[in-house]
């Protein structure tokens, strides 16, 4: 029978297998988050959408919403009003206020 703990260090172990992509938002003075997440999840003018790791290239403006950002230590939340997100290669930066 698996114990607590046991079940959590899998949970660690299946984690650190999961696919991961540099993340980074920021605005001209200030970085809202940089590291590695799961997912990213925003809103443009044709509606929400989330990226995953290996996405194809992607450019877009977001509208106004909350960019959700799944990251290796929890779950991220930035909102913004105006903002470029460009994808490539497991890269996905926010340009925000632009």
């Amino acid at each position: 029978m698996a114990t607590d703990e046991s079940i959590a260090i899998e949970q660690l172990k299946h984690d650190d297998e999961k696919p991961k992509m540099a993340v980074k938002v920021y605005a001209p003075f200030k970085v809202y988050f940089e590291g590695e997440a799961y997912s990213i999840s925003a809103v443009n003018e044709v509606g929400p959408f989330d990226i995953l790791p290996h996405h194809r290239n992607f450019l877009c403006m977001l509208v106004p919403c909350n960019v959700v950002i799944n990251t290796t230590s929890g779950r991220k939340v930035v909102k913004v009003s105006r903002a470029l997100m460009h994808v490539k290669s497991d890269r996905v930066v926010v340009f925000v206020d632009v």
